[in-house]
């Protein structure tokens, strides 16, 4: 549940029945489309684009709990990950959720602990593929952790009812082929505006009322464990591959679109589809409606690739244009060899005209379809029109430009007003003008927003809960002591186990601030286990600083974040006091946003 946005209007619709027209958000119709499937289990862990996946589903407590369905929110990626396990015993459908490459990161463990048995029920994997303009992490693909635990990766096209029939495809599909799923799905697919065709919620079969009356019997070989992880690989390549592939081939997942210029064609994920067919009517090559004059093969399905369905395409053409976006270019170097082993002579293009990284945005694709087009004619047509109609293009983006005196200055994100993690990092330049730099590891969260200017700390950012972690080898190294940055969500997703213990294992000497703002604000203002209201309105129970003390972390403050001149004078002790071991200030400042809509619905009930 988020204290940012309610969606309790909106789910209503996901009651929606057969026949009935669906209108909403990329996020909401995943929602419904998991109903649709007859999902037994959803969980996940917040992280952009997919933040209100779960946001959604537990606003619709009343109706998961009328059709029998049981979410549970993730402390991390990994804990979402290993529910996914039910469905390596039990013929339960389960989907779960959380960002991009660096959540499936976090759960790779159980990914591939969970992909090397198979599964029985259909898993589905939401992944919020956050690559290029609007990232906010690393830039890495999803596609190669699929090809590396052998899980399926979808790529539908950024339409609402594409990604819901990739949704419910995606649950048969893996059943049919024992292996889990993985449907990224990227930034503006998660929240495009549109409708579909409602069908019918399915209630599982099994579910929290009506449950099973014996558990699995035992099965060595549903285990992720030697020797039969040696079978389990062949099982893999031998029959959980082919089934895959006839499945894909029989149920029509990937698409192929006739044109004109049958000499040539163009490859392209789905989720690329609709800036491709974009820039081809703006050269004239495609109509308002998509109809494209060069053929298109479109993978919705990215991994597994069938080898029949490439060659069937690229058969007969002089060249093909293979769209794909980051570096290696794993689908082209597949599909050179499939099509070298099939003694199949087309030329292909890729990475020669488009560039080796980055997010392929309208300009790239642009640029990119003209270094196909210049390299290998069109045979139709004008080519000194099409020519021409790019130029002006290019000339309309110079213009843009140049409307301009002076380049526009960057406009880097900046903390809320209000927001009470900024006076730490005041307080902290304050501190360093009096005694000198320190080692500054940050982490990931609203505090990494100090990185920029007017502050600019932070000598590495690691990974989420991972900051402590990460100091370990340079405290060490340095006079004074660094000083770690960590949010309480990160606290609860990995600092606590990484971070606080392994330090306090090892004996460091460091200094952990740990931001105590009750949610996990940069996603959304989701709760943590240690806000002071959770799931329901319910109390979790749990607190920072008395796990801290259970620990027996030797020195302890809290600190009111507002305080500048008493944050100053605790972090000034923390750095020159003689006592040894870790030292850890709570930052203590409620998120102002959340705060805010706290007590505006507080005082709504005051004065009824």
């Amino acid at each position: 549940m988020s204290a940012e946005r309610s969606f309790s209007k909106e789910v209503e619709s996901l009651r929606l029945g057969d026949g009935e027209v669906f209108h909403g958000e990329g996020i909401l119709a995943v929602t419904k489309a998991l109903l649709q499937s007859g999902v037994a289990y959803v969980g996940g862990y917040q992280g952009a684009p997919v933040s209100h996946l779960l946001d959604v589903l537990l606003d619709a407590e009343e109706l998961m709990d009328e059709m029998g369905i049981h979410v549970e929110t993730g402390t991390n990626e990994a804990a979402a990950a290993a529910m996914l396990g039910a469905s390596i015993n039990y013929p339960l459908r389960g989907a779960v959720g959380w960002k991009s490459i660096v959540g499936t990161n976090v759960a790779a463990d159980a990914l591939s602990n969970l992909a090397s048995p198979g599964v029985i029920g259909g898993a589905l994997i939401v992944s919020g593929e956050d690559y290029g303009e609007g990232a906010s992490i690393i830039q890495e693909r999803t596609l190669s952790m699929a090809m590396k635990s052998s899980m399926w990766l979808v790529d539908p096209r950024p339409n609402l009812t594409s990604i819901v029939d990739t949704v419910e495809s995606s649950f048969e599909l893996s059943e049919a082929s024992n292996t889990p799923v993985i449907m990224q799905l990227r930034i503006r697919s998660c929240h495009v505006q549109g409708r579909f065709i409602a069908r019918d919620n399915k209630k599982p079969p099994i579910n929290t009322r009506e449950r099973q009356k014996e558990p699995a019997p035992f099965n060595y070989g549903r285990l992720a464990h030697p020797p039969v992880t040696f079978a389990q690989e062949k099982l893999k390549v031998e029959e959980r591959l082919p089934a895959a592939q006839k499945f894909i081939c029989d149920r029509k997942l990937n698409e192929f679109f006739d044109g004109d210029i049958e000499r040539l064609g163009i490859i392209v994920p789905g989720g690329l589809y609709n800036t491709l067919i974009r820039r081809l009517a703006r050269l004239g090559l495609a109509d308002d409606f998509g109809n494209s004059k060069i053929p298109l093969m479109v993978l919705n399905v990215v991994f597994p690739l069938v080898p029949e369905q490439i060659t069937d395409f690229a058969a007969g053409k002089d060249a093909v244009l293979i769209i794909e976006e980051g570096n290696p270019e794993y689908i082209e170097h597949q599909i050179n060899t499939i099509l070298r082993k099939a003694d199949i002579q087309t030329r292909l293009h890729g990475k020669d005209v488009f560039p080796m990284a980055g997010e392929y945005n309208g300009a790239v694709m642009h640029q990119g379809l003209m270094g196909f087009i210049e390299a290998e004619g069109l045979g139709i047509g004008d080519p000194a029109q099409i020519r021409a109609e790019a130029d002006r293009i290019d000339a309309a983006m110079d213009g843009a430009e140049a409307a301009f005196p002076t380049v526009l200055p960057p406009r880097p994100p900046q903390f809320c007003t209000g927001c009470p993690e900024r006076p730490v990092f005041s307080a902290l330049k304050l501190l360093q003008e009096d005694i000198g730099k320190v080692h500054i590891a940050a982490d990931i969260g609203c505090h990494a927003f100090a990185t920029f200017e007017p502050f600019s700390m932070g000598n590495s950012i690691l990974g989420y809960g991972m900051s402590l972690a990460s100091a370990a080898a340079v405290s060490p190294f340095q006079d004074k002591r660094s000083i770690s940055i960590m949010g309480d969500g990160g606290f609860w997703h990995n600092g606590l186990t990484t971070g606080v213990i392994a330090n306090m294992l090892n004996e460091g000497d460091a200094v952990l601030v740990i931001m105590q703002n009750g949610f996990t604000s940069a996603t959304g203002q989701q709760f943590i286990p240690s806000s002071a209201k959770g799931r329901g309105g319910r109390d979790p129970g749990m607190s920072i600083e008395r796990t801290l003390e259970a620990l027996g972390v030797p020195w302890m403050r809290t600190v009111r974040t507002y305080s500048v001149a008493a944050m100053v004078e605790t972090l000034r002790e923390a750095l020159t006091t003689s006592e040894k071991g870790l030292k850890i200030i709570i930052a203590d400042g409620e998120c102002q946003l959340a705060r805010q809509r706290r007590l505006r619905g507080e005082n709504a009930e005051k004065l009824k």
